[in-house]
């Protein structure tokens, strides 16, 4: 258990700028405290002892703002960033080298007893404010961007993003190495502005068949400035 504590203080270090030393981030940052007392929790549900487990949930939840279910599965060098108002279900499963941001949530959408919250698979980057719904699987190395909602399996690689999310990124463009704070990039593409250009790109194309078809149709003006009318009785 120390030895996976020191993995999760050294992740820390290494994914936020802010952390100057050690001893800071066991004092000062709420994701390691919840963490801590998750182990604890997840230990004891281990065990069946569900009361024990549920009540030190419930502190961590207290004193950190990050709400752990201690039948959660929680891999290693885990780190929540700021944390607060991270909520993660029963049933999730994360695993290992993932990064939570504030707001996150791994919730369920049915009530029956199985498995009913996400599974993020290794080095997966959740922004602040998304919400992962369903015992659907966010592939290795996925990003999710913040304020996404996922609602369907995210494939190994990519970056989602939006409501409900969508690709922004495919894997061939993002390199597994690469930390994106809050699960996106300066350069990543903004699926709206590019759908607004598809669609403009479109209406252009449109108005200018429109003005070839009504010029092929024009009749050719009359003689002596003159439209000949036709009669009723066509003559």
């Amino acid at each position: 258990m120390f030895k996976k504590l020191g993995e999760d203080i050294a992740a820390i270090m290494a994914r936020d700028p802010a952390a100057k030393s050690r001893i800071e981030v066991v004092l000062c940052y709420p994701g390691f405290h919840a963490l801590l007392l998750h182990r604890l929790a997840n230990a004891a549900w281990r065990r069946q002892w569900y009361l024990l487990g549920r009540f030190l949930s419930h502190v961590g939840r207290v004193l950190t703002g990050i709400e752990i279910h201690p039948g959660a599965t929680i891999g290693r060098r885990f780190f929540v960033d700021h944390g607060m108002g991270v909520v993660i279900g029963e049933t999730a499963q994360v695993g290992d080298d993932v990064t939570l941001y504030q707001g996150v949530t791994l919730g369920g959408t049915s009530l029956h007893q199985g498995k009913r919250h996400p599974t993020l698979e290794d080095g997966v980057i959740v922004g602040s404010g998304a919400q992962v719904l369903g015992p659907l699987t966010v592939g290795r190395g996925a990003r999710v961007g913040a304020n996404a909602v996922v609602l369907k399996d995210v494939a190994p690689g990519v970056t989602v993003v939006g409501i409900p999310a969508q690709v922004a990124i495919s894997r061939a463009k993002q390199q597994d190495s690469d930390f994106c704070a809050y699960g996106t990039s300066v350069d990543m593409p903004d699926p709206v502005a590019r759908a607004l250009d598809g669609l403009l790109g479109e209406v252009a194309a449109l108005k200018t068949r429109l003005a070839e078809l009504e010029g092929a149709h024009t009749p050719p003006p009359a003689k002596n400035g003159h439209t000949h009318v036709a009669s009723r009785d066509g003559n």
